[in-house]
């Protein structure tokens, strides 16, 4: 306990060792309702972007009107009911964003046949080049396992020191952790890192307070470190990147003065169940020709994904700066999905913002089954329903409304989808159960026979599945064309079969989804706030239980829809068997693809085949013993250097906001109070009241002094 007796200024030392000098930047909330003089000319769209668009655009409408038509024909016959008209608004809509999809993926694949460079140029290759600026490295965490968060960590700082640029970066472990145990692990965790590499530009800050979540996170540390750094790379984490990447996306923040964000193409690895392997194959198969296409006509008015992106802080902190929305959550408060607007803002103050997916060695990773993307899903959709608020915005480029819109319509179309598969089931009901009127009232010298034209209703549905399936065929060929993505992908026959299983497994996976996303909007919509719950990223091996309870409502969908199909006719059925059929295998699917895999087999990519070095070294640290997660009291106990570094960092911690921790810490300063020994404090304490215990100097000191039971 001699860290207890030190002296104020002792501990203080060692809390600046956790964070440099204080160089604060302003940064205030932006408004939506009006905007201030930038100060600059506003980024202009070339001729080339504009014709871009037009082509984008043209061809979006052209493929509905013709579809819409097919369509008309279809529901026509007889004269278009109400339940027809439905049938046709929504397939409109469904359809208009199908050949949006379609034909952005068109014009990548045209890009990377031809060889293009998409979005900004960014030299990739060759030698690397000297950057003068300084960059802040800030990787945000929220509860995450701190073993395998400073693996990734520690692979990053060695990958940008091996560039020999190392002494322009420095590195910000930026937490907002509220497990007290998992926060103490983080503290040591740290220590113990610093110590291992002898890194000097290492910080760590814990926030007492975390505020607006992730974006309230980064605002804290622009308003304290910001004016230090020309430039900040955010990171998710479980992000990785390798060193030279960074270098290269500073660089080319230096050349383009113009820009205020460039986001790297993130790549998925260490996937390991099936599901995540699926992930991990599509994302690496078709990801490349969606990205060109989009880089393609967005120009500079491109979007921003949240992480493994470059900023330039000067015009983020000026101009980026998120309001909190009027109204009650889930639709007011904090914005959840900060990325999008983050961008929109600084793109209205006349900044560029580009995509730059030619640049490699940018990774990430994604949740291990169903229920947790299901689970991250929940928490995206509420966040991007609430740009609903900000669509409205003034002086928003049109191209930032564009980018907010279909990130809702992202999650509006799956309500939609189930919409238009029943209204189409209510039309087959109708037609089987309720008797026709062959002689309608009035004269009529000939009866009005039903009429149906399945050839044409055929042909439609296979022109909009081929919409949907296409890309995908895009995407191998734009592939095989590269000699080194088939020898990557260890042949073009390997890809082709990927290519088809993960078809058949996402076109099973996709109906579950569906009914999960219409949840989802449907729980917003009523009021209900998902709050920001801990991202689970471990191999995916769900308790039976939890995927039997959570994908029951799933089959029960697909049950109800089946017999109604069965009800009218068994070639129904048949034609509805893609949506139902998934439905109906939800648990099996849910169990099968969160099993491990012990080789991708056919979903195997370049990364898997020969996995980046800075992703090999994040595996070697995180297969290493960790530290074992003991309680945080007792880590303080018997640790006097951790704690005299604790009691550090919280002299120089974040000004502490007392709203949120008065209770709990009322509450631990009573419970303390009856406390006889050590032990019964560790007992009595519960996670919030230790948590404040945690950030309490004083009270910390009085129950680590308390003598342990056995001395009673």
């Amino acid at each position: 306990m001699d860290a207890l007796k030190q002296s104020p200024a002792p501990r203080r030392a060692v809390g600046r060792r956790f964070l440099p000098p204080e160089r604060p930047l302003s940064m205030v909330p932006s408004r939506l309702d009006r905007t201030a003089d930038a100060g600059r000319a506003p980024s202009r769209s070339t001729p080339a972007s504009t014709l871009r668009r037009l082509v984008i655009f043209l061809g979006t409408a052209l493929l509905t009107l013709a579809g819409g038509y097919g369509m008309y024909d279809v529901v026509k016959v007889g004269g278009v009911t109400v339940l027809e008209a439905l049938l046709l608004g929504l397939f409109l809509v469904l359809l208009a964003w199908v050949a949006f999809s379609f034909m952005s993926a068109l014009a990548g694949f045209f890009v990377l046949l031809m060889r293009g460079t998409p979005g900004l140029p960014v030299e990739a290759s060759g030698p690397l080049p000297d950057v003068t600026a300084r960059t802040a490295m800030l990787m945000p965490t929220y509860n995450e396992d701190p073993h395998h968060l400073m693996a990734r960590l520690r692979a990053m700082y060695e990958s940008v020191e091996a560039t020999g640029s190392g002494e322009k970066f420095d590195w910000f472990l930026l937490s907002d952790t509220t497990d007290p145990d998992i926060w103490i692990c983080e503290e040591m965790t740290f220590i113990r890192l610093r110590q291992a590499i002898s890194a000097d530009r290492l910080y760590y800050r814990h926030r007492s307070d975390n505020t607006a979540r992730k974006s309230g996170n980064i605002a804290d540390w622009v308003r304290r470190f910001g004016a230090a750094y020309d430039h900040m790379i955010v990171l998710d984490a479980d992000s990785l990147m390798e060193g030279d990447t960074i270098v290269r996306l500073v660089k080319a923040m230096e050349s383009h003065p113009a820009a205020a964000l460039i986001q790297s193409q993130p790549v998925i690895v260490n996937a390991r169940t099936l599901f995540s392997r699926l992930q991990q194959f599509s994302g690496r198969v078709y990801g490349p020709i969606i990205a060109a296409g989009n880089a393609w006509w967005h120009g500079g008015d491109s979007n921003y994904w949240g992480h493994n992106a470059i900023i330039r802080l000067r015009a983020f902190a000026a101009d980026a700066g998120l309001p909190e929305l009027n109204g009650r959550k889930p639709f007011g408060g904090h914005i959840l999905s900060h990325d999008f607007v983050e961008a929109a803002l600084m793109r209205r103050s006349g900044w560029a913002i580009y995509m730059a997916p030619s640049l490699r060695g940018s990774f990430e990773e994604v949740p291990p089954s169903v229920l947790d993307f299901a689970a991250r899903d929940r928490r995206w959709c509420q966040g991007n329903l609430q740009h609903l608020a900000v669509v409205p915005a003034r002086r928003l480029h049109w191209v930032s409304r564009l980018h907010l819109l279909t990130g809702i319509g992202s999650y509006l179309t799956a309500p939609l989808w189930l919409l238009f598969l029943v209204l189409g089931l209510l039309i087959s009901l109708q037609a089987h159960f309720i008797r026709p009127e062959y002689f309608p009232k009035g004269f009529s010298l000939f009866p009005s026979w039903p009429q149906q034209d399945p050839v044409l209703a055929a042909w439609v549905f296979a022109a909009t599945m081929g919409l949907l399936i296409l890309p995908k065929l895009l995407a191998y060929l734009a592939l095989i064309s590269s000699r080194d993505e088939r020898v990557g992908f260890a042949g073009s026959p390997r890809v082709l079969a990927g290519v088809l299983c993960e078809t058949i497994l996402a076109a099973l996976i996709a109906p579950c989804m569906m009914i999960f996303q219409t949840r989802s909007v449907v729980e917003i919509l009523l009021g209900r706030d998902a709050g920001w719950q801990v991202q689970r990223r471990s191999d995916g091996q769900l308790a039976r239980g939890e995927i039997y309870r959570k994908l029951a409502g799933p089959t029960l969908c697909g049950l109800i829809l089946s017999l109604s199909a069965y009800a009218v006719s068994l070639p129904l059925l048949l034609w509805m068997s893609p949506v139902v059929l998934g439905l109906l295998l939800s648990i099996p699917l849910g169990l099968i693809t969160s099993s491990r895999l012990k080789a991708p087999g056919v979903f195997a990519t370049p990364e898997t085949n020969s996995p980046p070095a800075v992703v090999l070294r994040a595996n070697e640290l995180a297969a290493s013993k960790p530290t074992e997660l003991a309680g945080a009291l007792q880590q303080l106990r018997r640790d006097p250097e951790l704690l005299a570094a604790h009691l550090g960092s919280l002299a120089v911690a974040s000004p502490r906001k007392l709203g949120p921790v008065q209770v709990p810490l009322a509450t631990a300063r009573a419970k303390v109070e009856q406390c006889e020994n050590f032990e019964d404090a560790t007992t009595w304490l519960d996670k919030a009241e230790l948590r404040a215990v945690l950030g309490d100097p004083t009270l910390l000191k009085r129950v680590l002094e308390m003598p342990p039971s056995s001395q009673m």
